[in-house]
C-alpha cells in the first residue's frame, strides 16, 4: 500500500542516503546526476567539480535531489527536494561543509578528497540546495 511520508520521515531518507540524485536543467533539457549530499536545516549541502550540471545550475538555479531506500519490490521508500542552488563562497563555509561531507563520506573520489582536504581550492565548487519544498512516499 502506497503511504505519503511525512515531513520528518522525508527528511529522515535525506539524513541517511549513501547515494542522492540531482535534477537540473542544462540547455532547456533535463538532467539528472548522482551525489553525495549533506542535509542541514534546510540546505542540502554537496560539492563538485566544474562540469555540465553546474554549468546548468549557474544558469537555470532550479533542483530537485531525489533519494530512495529500497529493500524490495513492495517495501521501499522515496523523498525529493525541491529548491534552489546556491554556490558556497565564504571559505570558513566551504571548509566546515567539506569537512562534513567528508565525515560521512569518506571515500569521495582521490582527485575530490585531495582537493577537499584543504578545503580552499577554487577548482571545487560546494554548494547547497536550499529546501523550498520535500515530499515523499513508500510501498510497505
Amino acid at each position: 500500500m502506497i503511504k505519503v511520508l511525512s515531513n520528518e520521515e522525508a527528511r529522515e531518507l535525506f539524513q541517511t542516503a549513501r547515494v542522492a540524485r540531482l535534477g537540473c536543467v542544462v540547455n532547456g533539457e533535463p538532467y539528472v546526476v548522482p551525489i553525495n549530499c549533506h542535509l542541514e536545516g534546510d540546505r542540502l549541502y554537496s560539492h563538485s567539480l566544474s562540469g555540465l550540471k553546474i554549468s546548468g545550475l549557474r544558469a537555470n538555479p532550479h533542483a530537485c535531489v531525489q533519494v530512495d531506500q529500497i529493500e524490495s519490490d513492495l517495501h521501499w521508500r522515496s523523498a525529493i527536494a525541491f529548491g534552489k542552488y546556491e554556490e558556497i563562497t565564504r571559505s570558513t563555509e566551504r571548509a566546515e561543509v567539506l569537512s562534513k561531507l567528508l565525515h560521512r563520506f569518506p571515500m569521495l573520489t582521490p582527485v575530490e578528497s585531495s582537493i577537499a582536504i584543504d578545503g580552499y581550492s577554487a577548482e571545487l565548487i560546494v554548494f547547497s540546495i536550499n529546501i523550498e519544498r520535500v515530499t515523499g512516499v513508500s510501498e510497505e
